[in-house]
């Protein structure tokens, strides 16, 4: 094994101190080289944490690594990580990649135009029994398609904890938080979304139904102020019958360390990921979409 590759941490949130710090402080594939964010302060007490130097420039943290990791807001994200793929540094990008579509879009052409690699954190993706499923998904639709698909996303993340207070979590509800990740899921298993019609009530809830290149039918519920009956799972049907996962069990400490192990070969190795900032912005567009009808019908 070559030496760790050192990653820049731009944020001191809660997801860069309960995820990103920890994972790509263990390696053994990385190790975390310096942080930065907008709160000095709070980027001191997390580096000093992990044996990092924290900086007081954005552009000394670029100085001090081969690649960035983001844990910041989504209108904050394209503008630094423009400047960190100018630099030349690989990039993990938050999702959503950006607070609106076309500033999604400039961030892909700025890391297309620096030639360096990215990925999204999506991170059900990473984890290994939902590759597992997905897996089993495409065996399967080989000799007898899936012909729709539920996902249930209802938690109460924005009544309490970590994320309650986000603003912008608070502002464009769970269709901007969790809808990444429930889009990517659903498209990974039946293929690209090509309609869609969402409904909802205000930001804590939305209702979707999505039409897929060969026409199966999924449907997304995302809630994040549920006070109770919590849930996270996805279930496909078709003549190959059903089949569940439970992604609240399937998503843990495994899905940060595959992260982790690609994020790092693609520093060394280059070429792209199928999660790169291309995805982030596909889900953008969706996300936009819904977001769309669902302020026509205010």
């Amino acid at each position: 094994m070559g030496e760790p590759v050192a990653v820049g941490l731009v944020g001191a949130g809660p997801w860069a101190e309960r995820v990103h710090a920890p994972v790509f402080a263990a390696g053994p594939q990385t190790r975390l080289a310096a942080v930065w964010a907008r709160r000095p302060d709070a980027a001191q007490r997390l580096a000093e944490r992990y044996d990092a130097v924290a900086c007081t420039e954005y552009d000394d943290l670029l100085d001090r690594c081969e690649a960035v990791v983001f844990a910041v807001a989504p209108e904050a994200q394209p503008a630094l990580a423009e400047r960190a793929a100018q630099a030349g540094k690989a990039v993990l990008l938050e999702k959503p990649v950006a607070d609106n579509l076309d500033a999604a879009r400039r961030l892909a052409d700025a890391i297309g135009e620096a030639g360096v690699g990215s990925i999204v954190t999506l991170s059900a993706r990473f984890a290994p029994q939902v590759r597992v499923f997905l897996d089993k998904v495409a065996e399967d639709s080989a000799g007898s398609a899936w012909a729709g698909a539920r996902l249930t996303c209802v938690t109460g993340a924005f009544l309490g904890g970590p994320f309650a207070a986000s603003p912008w979590r608070q502002a464009r509800g769970a269709l901007l938080d969790v809808g990444p990740h429930a889009f990517d899921l659903v498209s990974a298993a039946l293929g690209d979304v090509v309609d869609l019609r969402a409904d909802g009530a205000g930001a804590g809830w939305t209702s979707l139904q999505l039409v897929h290149t060969g026409g199966a039918v999924s449907q997304l519920v995302l809630c994040c102020t549920a006070e109770a009956g919590h849930r996270y799972d996805v279930e496909l049907y078709g003549s190959a019958g059903s089949t569940r996962l439970d992604l609240s069990e399937a998503i843990d400490e495994s899905a940060f360390a595959v992260l982790r192990e690609e994020f790092a070969g693609l520093v060394r190795s280059g070429g792209d990921h199928p999660l790169d900032v291309r995805r982030g912005v596909y889900l953008q567009e969706l996300i936009a979409q819904a977001e769309h009808q669902l302020a026509a019908r205010t």
